[in-house]
């Protein structure tokens, strides 16, 4: 068996509260700790959105009853709370800030809203930002004006990784994740992905899919490449298949056999696995260690992957039927053996929040 550390996954939904029919804490950290994960960041897209005290408290309270892995919960930025929310960024994975649209209200599209987040926010606490396009630069020179890092999410297109590459030769203090579906998937697997059309809603993910040569640009940029995150976005299958889809793909169970494969192939080093999903985001999101933990891989097992067999209450996957190699056989938290050959073995509460162990609690 290959061992690992447990893995950091630092941009997860868990669609908790208002939607849970999409995903749960507890269905969402048993699909985290069979692919290896054992530390999950939730994002604050929530309905309703985790943008004050009374939103924060109430999904702290619920992963504290439910979830299996450890998590994080981010604060959203929005137009008005700039001044409110630092009292709780100690208490937090860190602000998160949507300055493109995608899935849910919480869309910054005034600049001055922006400063007021960037001036307000402590600055020992992360500051992660959805932007696309002209959006990177315009955001990159926001943070550099008030000496901040901030941490760019999935990035997807060439252009985006070429501005962030410049931006950290002239050391700026910016990092960045990509995601399997960036890495993994292209505007060639639409067909593919929608089976010949039927179902267009199935490739619709924020950023979108990208040209191949924005894929390999990624590739070739893996050294500017801080993070790998999946940005797992569950949806039920007939939402994806309604009129009006909403974008996302499922993946905190599937990225590291598609990482695990790449290996094997040559693309990919165990290092550079292990430095973007452990090493990198400990120092990122000032997380402290996990001790006693670990993850134990069958690196030579042979699977087809299936949406059917996922823990995640989404049941379908953008990688059905990928030939994948490497799999995770027993999971280990905090001396605990908390996952093994398919089985959650500890009861919904096991995880503890990141922020709660860094105050002794």
């Amino acid at each position: 068996m290959l061992k690992l550390p447990g893995l950091i996954d630092i941009h997860v939904h868990m669609r908790e509260p208002g939607q849970t029919h999409k995903e749960d804490f507890s269905s969402g950290t048993a699909a985290a700790l069979s692919g290896g994960v054992t530390t999950i960041l939730a994002m604050p897209n929530t309905n309703p959105p985790i943008v004050d005290s009374d939103t924060f408290s109430t999904v702290l309270n619920i992963a504290e009853r439910k979830a299996y892995c450890d998590y994080g919960i981010f604060i959203g930025a929005n137009l008005s709370n700039a001044k409110q929310i630092p009292s709780l960024a100690q208490k937090a994975a860190g602000l998160k800030m949507y300055l493109d649209i995608t899935f849910g209200p919480l869309l910054l599209n005034d600049t001055d809203a922006w400063l007021d987040h960037f001036e307000n926010w402590p600055d020992n606490r992360p500051i992660v930002a959805h932007a696309e396009g002209t959006n990177i630069p315009a955001l990159i020179l926001v943070a550099n004006l008030f000496n901040r890092h901030v941490h760019i999410c999935h990035v997807a297109r060439r252009s985006e990784i070429h501005m962030i590459r410049a931006a950290k030769e002239k050391g700026y203090p910016v990092t960045c994740e990509v995601g399997p579906q960036h890495l993994f998937l292209s505007t060639e697997d639409f067909m593919r992905l929608s089976q010949n059309g039927k179902y267009p809603g199935r490739k619709e993910v924020r950023p979108r899919l990208a040209d191949p040569e924005d894929q390999m640009a990624l590739w070739d940029n893996l050294a500017f490449i801080d993070c790998f995150a999946t940005d797992h976005a569950p949806h039920a299958l007939y939402e994806k298949d309604n009129q009006n889809p909403p974008p996302g793909f499922p993946g905190v169970d599937i990225a590291l056999p598609l990482y695990l494969t790449a290996v094997h192939e040559g693309r990919l080093t165990l290092d550079d696995i292990v430095s973007r999903m452990y090493t990198n985001p400990l120092k990122i999101f000032h997380i402290s260690e996990q001790l006693d933990t670990w993850i134990e891989v069958d690196p030579d097992a042979e699977y087809l992957i299936r949406g059917s067999q996922s823990l995640s209450k989404s049941k379908w996957t953008p990688y059905e039927g990928w030939k994948v190699r490497g799999k995770v056989e027993s999971v280990t938290l905090r001396g605990v053996n908390v996952y093994k050959q398919g089985e959650i073995l500890t009861k919904p509460g096991f995880g503890k929040n990141i922020r709660s162990k860094e105050s002794g609690n």
